[in-house]
Formats: structure tokens, sequence, C-alpha cells
């Protein structure tokens, strides 16, 4: 067999083994995009008329991980890592850039809350946290709320 064919089916084979690597980016570049479609269409409401506040409400049956009397916490229904919760306060703030300074020490608590409960998911190699705030920052509900993922590597740059 010549260099070149060696070569050639060597490429090949690289280029088969992404091929499984290749549909799960772009899955995941579908999901995101139906994200971002969602977050365009999404306005802001106060007083936690969402799918949070009415989860708060006991409106919607939602099983939380942590609960008390700053915050809940739940696993995402859309997880995009092996491990996703979220972290929301009760108190019905529509954007972290609403947030005051009165805030400070509940943002604080839900930050610690997060990490909390990440060492209890098993994430002690590692998460990551993402606060998305308004529509150029993928926000589809809004009522601030902390994501977090892991259990696995994640990516950078993020988005």
């Amino acid at each position: 067999m010549c260099a070149l064919s060696t070569i050639a089916i060597s490429t090949w084979k690289q280029l088969a083994s992404l091929r499984p690597r290749r549909r799960a980016i772009d899955s995941c570049l579908r999901k995101m995009a139906s994200e971002v479609e969602k977050a365009q269409r999404a306005t802001a409401t106060l007083g936690g008329d969402t799918i949070f506040g009415k989860i708060l409400r006991k409106e919607i049956p939602c099983k939380f991980i942590y609960e008390d009397d700053q915050c809940v916490a739940f696993h995402d229904v859309n997880p995009q890592a092996p491990v996703h919760f979220l972290v929301i306060p009760r108190k019905p703030i529509a954007l972290l850039s609403l947030a005051e300074e009165t805030d400070k020490p509940l943002l604080g608590h839900l930050m610690f809350v997060a990490q909390t409960i990440a060492s209890q998911q098993g994430l002690g190699n590692g998460f990551r946290l993402v606060v998305n705030n308004g529509k150029d920052g993928a926000q589809s509900v809004y009522h601030l709320h902390i994501h977090v993922l892991g259990g696995r590597q994640m990516e950078w740059p993020p988005g």
C-alpha cells in the first residue's frame, strides 16, 4: 500500500470518528437555537408570574432537591449536562440587572446554595454556574435563576 493510501485511510478514520461528536454538537446547537428563539419571544413579567412563580406557589408540582426560606433548587427539565439543576430565589427578581443593593445577601446565598448542592450532587471535579440576563443573554424565563451544570468537561468559550 502506498503512503498516500495510508494517509487517506487514516484521515477517513479520523473523520468517521468525529461523526458522533458532530451529531451531538448539531443537536446541542439546535437546542441552543430554540432557547435563543424562546428568549427572543419572552417578555419580562413582574411579580413572579412565570413558570418559576407557579412552581414556588405549588401550582406546578416540582420535587425540590433543596428548599429554605430564601430559595429552592430542582433539576432542570431540559438538562444540558449530566447534572443540571436550577437555584431560584423565592423573591421574584426578573433579571439580575434589576437586582438592588438590598438583594446582595440573597445573591450571595444563592451562590452558596449552588456550591453546596453541587458538592452533594458529586460535582467535586468542578461545575459551571450560568445566569442568563435579558434577550441577548438568552433569558427565556424572567425570574432570576442560576443554572448549575456539571458531570462532564465544560467547553470554552461557552457561547
